[in-house]
Parts: structure tokens; sequence; C-alpha cells
């Protein structure tokens, strides 16, 4: 878990996992005023990596990959602070990839709720490593916080990197997609919160333009979703954030009727 200031957030997130096995969590402060404090929770190892100084999302989940890499952990379950997950995620997650050992990468639906904890829309990226693939750029396919990742193929293929600010997330999936699958599992194993001061709203510009440069480095001319995805996020460039969460809670609002 990546943390910059946010105290409250970071406490009632780790509050919220419900395993059978204990969890190691790394929360990887990226400069926090006043610093991040582990909180105490049972069946939860907590552990606080400092960063010297503020140096964005990218440094703290490199950071965090290879403090993990060190100590001998095989996977990484991302969350953010602020994000709630449901009982047992980490167990099917595993179990999932310890079956699947070509996976890489494994992330799960998601309910989007506001501050309040109001749903607002469901996330249901494809299952499937060929869906995945062939559609990865006309929608998201996966929801960063919800993801297991295997940490010797993240570092295998560079890790967390700054080339693509604000999308470093879809740089690290591309390239994990070039040597293995991606797959989500088909079924809820986050609350993500829709917030107003995260990187999709405070860094929109930057987070679109480095997603249409990935589109470029990655264009198959020959799939039409690519050039779909390439139209959509032209026009994501352009239209305001608002709007487009406006669009989002029409098009996954849950459907009513006899």
């Amino acid at each position: 878990m990546p943390a910059y200031n946010g105290q409250a957030d970071v406490d009632r997130t780790l509050a919220s996992f419900s395993e059978a096995a204990p969890v190691h969590v790394l929360i990887v402060d990226d400069g926090s005023t006043p610093p991040i404090v582990a909180p105490r929770l049972p069946n939860m190892s907590i552990e606080v990596l400092r960063m010297p100084q503020n140096g964005g999302i990218e440094r703290a989940l490199q950071a965090g990959i290879d403090a993990l890499h060190e100590r001998g952990y095989r996977y990484a379950a991302r969350i953010d602070a602020g994000d709630l997950t449901v009982p047992h995620r980490l167990a099917k997650q595993r179990a999932y990839l310890e079956a699947h050992p070509q996976v890489a990468g494994l992330g799960m639906w998601t309910q989007v709720v506001t501050r309040d904890g109001l749903p607002l829309f469901v996330l249901r990226p494809p299952v499937e490593p060929d869906a995945i693939r062939r559609i990865r750029f006309f929608r998201a396919c996966f929801v960063h916080p919800s993801m297991m990742l295997r940490i010797d193929a993240v570092r295998a293929v560079g890790n967390y990197r700054a080339a693509y600010r604000s999308a470093e997330d879809l740089d690290l999936f591309l390239r994990l997609m070039e040597r293995h699958d991606c797959a989500n599992l088909p079924e809820l194993g986050l609350y993500y919160e829709l917030n107003e001061g995260g990187i999709s709203a405070t860094k929109r510009r930057q987070q679109v333009t480095s997603t249409l440069r990935l589109q470029l480095h990655y264009f198959n001319a020959k799939n039409v979703y690519d050039w779909l995805g390439l139209a959509k996020n032209l026009v994501h460039f352009v239209m305001p954030y608002r709007t487009l969460q406006r669009i989002k809670r029409v098009l996954f609002a849950p459907r009513t009727g006899r």
C-alpha cells in the first residue's frame, strides 16, 4: 500500500481485511507529514517503509516490490488507502495463482463507491487473458488496487517505472502480458473509493497522455479494438472528468426491472 498522508484512510483500509492466514502488510510512506504510523490489528504484521521524500506513486510502488522481494515474498497484493476489501480476497487470489502458474497478474471485479460508502457502479472487466489482450485499450481491463502480482515476474519485466506517469499500472500490465497471462476473478473483491483528490481526477490529463503514448507504442492496426481505444482516449483527453464519471454511472449502474 503506497500512502501519502491520510492516516485515517490507511487505518480503515487495513481494518477491512479478513483472512484466515496471517497477512504481512507493507505500507510505503511516500514522505507523509506527519509520518504514517502502523496500526495494531489482529492477524497482521505491518511494516512501514519510509521514502526519504515524496517521489510519486511510481517510485513508491517500485520500492515496495523490491522490498517484498528482499523479504522473500512471492506475491504482492495491491490496495490503496481509502479502499476496502472483501473477506478472503487474498486467499482466493493466491489459490488461483497457485493453480495457474502462467498468470502473473490477477484482478477482481470492483464496486465503486463514494467517500461516504454509497454504491455508484460496478466494474466487471473481462476475465480471460485472450479477451483482455484483445480489448486492453478499448476499456480498462484491470482495477489496479484489486490486483495480486507475482513479484518475480514484475521484477523480470522491469518493475513499476516512471516512464508513463499516472499510467504506471497499465505500463506494467502490458509488459507482463508480453511474457505471461493476466486475468480477473469474476467476483467482487474490492470497494473502490471514488476520490476527487485521487490521481485519476487530479492528474487526469497526464494519465490520458501516458495512456495514449502506450497505445501508440503497442498499437496493432489489425485489431479493431486498438482503433476504438485510441478514439476513446482522444475523447477522454478533451472530456471533463465529472462528465466522464456521470457517463460511467449511467452505463454501469445496476439495472432494475421485473
